[in-house]
């Protein structure tokens, strides 16, 4: 459009909303606005009539060539720095004619763009940025005009299809590209729930490229509107079929290590540092009972054993943590919230985080319960070999010995028999070799007796009324009771039953009630008082008298050999408790003693009530 030569008016001028100068063809300023007067700062009475270029002190070629094509007849634009404000402006320069189509000068229009050339180098950055961005991380963008159908790629999203520069995509052949099935049907519902119900997208799906290569993608992409109207798409589009390898190669090596420790014939398991369970084999998972590895992880001890066994496991692991020693081989007997118990060998070491920090501990404990029975079981027949060794080395001593007195005794008195010839003292020889006959017997009978207990340990045990049969022993005995004058307190449990075997139970009973009666004290009725507890898998039955007592530490050792006697009471023959504790000890039961002298003795005997 043409201006027209303006030379009245200078009113109007002045009052134009935009800042605006008319020069003339030699650049001085002939009119100017008010706004372009105030905007600049200058002086209305000084600066009609002076050069432009004097003016504004603009360092820019393209600014001066723009006016001097302009005086020329030809109109441009132009955005320049303004330094003196620091201020982006931009020159719109239009020839001014006059009324015979002659340029006589231009006219001038500036305003000032520095907010939005601020905002345009921002997005040329951000885009830069986005850009550079992309490069680093492969990611593409794209974009979908609803109104032009058209669908732009960037140059990432085309290398990641494998197509040419000359390709046009399309929304129809973009979706495509996806593989048939789970992806291509995905993609297909997301793009149309984007456009029918605004609903943004993020699918991990895979595609087969231009090429026929199988790529796996992460396709986002949210719909844009524009006051309710819908007018495209934009998204990302990233190329993640490294990681999708890696993660497969990383499922497998777990896949592999996995089926590693579930092969391993111990548990193993992690645990992070409030000990819960982040990892655990087939042996660890099958002993907690759960139900599978998965029902395991993020448990605790707690969960799986009584209050004991996971506070003391927990001990463990805090030591193991705070200290980053390993535990090695340390036995626990870990009892389970059903009540059942095993015995393990347990080892835990630090386990240590990519950044070399303790993050929990690992755990191998190996079931050693059945060994440790064997071994218990294998203690026990030592316990029991040694016994009987020292039993039969006692046997052999006593038989020895006693057999050898006795064979002396009938050889001397035989050699006395022989060379005596008074008739009186034949007889009483006669007589000597007659005592030590019947002591022989008697002698041959006790170790008969001792042989037959240790020989038939297999007699079958029965449940037998402890308190009645003490009742009935004591009625067998009610003579020699009243003859010593002697109480029996019987305090032993009503319908208290014990497995023994019967004779071996009447002749313990017999022989300790008889011992109690007969080593009183002359000036103390004998009292004897029988009671019963349960104590750690035994019936324990009390006798105590308030007889003479027994030294035990003179005695003690001594106190159930045979032919040990400790009394001089004429009746003590050293073979009744002797008998009595192998009696008990057959029936897998044990004796013990407590005595002090002039006040009394406590025997305990212990049936076993298992065995």
């Amino acid at each position: 459009m043409k201006v027209r030569n303006i030379h009245t008016n200078n009113y109007l001028i002045k009052q134009l909303p935009k800042a605006t100068a008319f020069v003339n063809t030699k650049y001085e300023i002939v009119y100017a606005s008010d706004r372009w007067i105030a905007d600049f700062e200058l002086d209305g009475s000084t600066v009609f009539g002076t050069s432009i270029f004097s003016r504004f002190d603009i360092n820019c070629e393209d600014w001066k060539n723009s006016l001097k094509k302009c005086v020329k007849g030809t109109p441009g634009k132009v955005i320049v720095n303004y330094p003196i404000e620091e201020k982006w402006l931009e020159w719109l320069n239009t020839p001014w004619y006059d009324e015979n189509e002659n340029v006589i000068g231009a006219i001038i229009q500036v305003e000032d763009v520095t907010s939005r050339n601020s905002n345009n180098v921002r997005l040329e950055k951000l885009e830069e940025l986005i850009n550079d961005k992309s490069e680093g991380t492969k990611i593409g963008t794209w974009e979908f005009d609803h109104t032009t159908k058209k669908l732009r790629w960037c140059p990432i999203v085309r290398d990641i299809h494998e197509v040419s520069d000359t390709f046009v995509p399309t929304l129809e052949n973009a979706i495509e590209f996806y593989s048939q099935g789970y992806s291509r049907n995905a993609i297909s519902i997301a793009v149309d729930n984007a456009i029918a119900n605004r609903e943004p997208w993020n699918e991990k799906l895979e595609i087969i490229t231009a090429k026929g290569n199988h790529r796996w993608v992460i396709a986002a992409g949210k719909p844009i509107y524009d006051h309710d109207e819908f007018i495209g798409l934009i998204g990302s589009f990233q190329d993640i079929t490294h990681q999708v390898l890696s993660e497969e190669r990383s499922s497998e090596n777990h896949g592999l290590l996995q089926t590693l420790i579930d092969s391993l014939p111990l548990n193993v398991y992690i645990k992070d540092r409030e000990s819960r369970k982040i990892l655990v084999n087939k042996s660890e998972s099958d002993y907690a009972g759960l139900g599978g590895p998965e029902k395991l992880l993020g448990k605790d001890d707690f969960d799986v054993y009584d209050k004991k066994t996971a506070e003391m496991s927990r001990k463990e692991d805090l030591m193991v943590m705070n200290s980053g020693i390993p535990m090695l081989d340390k036995e626990d007997i870990c009892v389970k919230k059903d009540g059942s118990s095993t015995v393990f060998l347990v080892s835990k070491i630090p386990f240590l985080d990519k950044n070399n920090e303790i993050a929990g501990i690992i755990g191998m404990s190996i079931d050693v319960t059945d060994q440790k029975r064997k071994e218990e079981e294998l203690r026990k027949l030592i316990n029991v070999t040694s016994l009987q060794n020292k039993k039969l080395i006692d046997f052999a001593h006593i038989v020895s010995h006693n057999l050898r007195s006795h064979t002396a005794n009938f050889s001397m008195l035989l050699d006395f028999l022989v060379h005596e010839t008074n008739e009186d003292e034949r007889s009483k020889i006669l007589k000597m070799l007659s005592d030590s006959s019947d002591s022989l017997l008697e002698t041959l009978n006790n170790l008969n007796e001792v042989v037959a207990i240790n020989t038939n340990v297999n007699q079958e045990k029965k449940r037998v009324d402890l308190k009645k049969k003490v009742s009935r022993i004591e009625k067998d005995l009610q003579g020699f009771l009243v003859n010593h004058n002697a109480k029996i307190i019987n305090n032993i449990t009503e319908d208290l039953k014990i497995k023994v075997i019967p004779s071996y139970l009447d002749s313990i009973l017999m022989n300790f009630i008889t011992n109690a009666v007969k080593y009183s004290l002359p000036e103390r009725r004998p009292i004897v008082h029988l009671s019963t507890r349960r104590k750690n898998g035994y019936t324990v039955l009390s006798i105590d008298d308030n007889g003479s007592g027994i030294d035990l530490k003179k005695y003690g050792e001594k106190l159930f050999g045979m032919y040990k006697t400790f009394h001089n009471h004429q009746d003590s023959r050293g073979i009744g408790l002797y008998i009595s504790k192998n009696q008990i000890e057959a029936m897998k039961g044990k004796v013990e003693v407590e005595s002090t002298v002039g006040v009394g003795t406590t025997f305990k005997i212990y049936f076993n009530e298992k065995d």
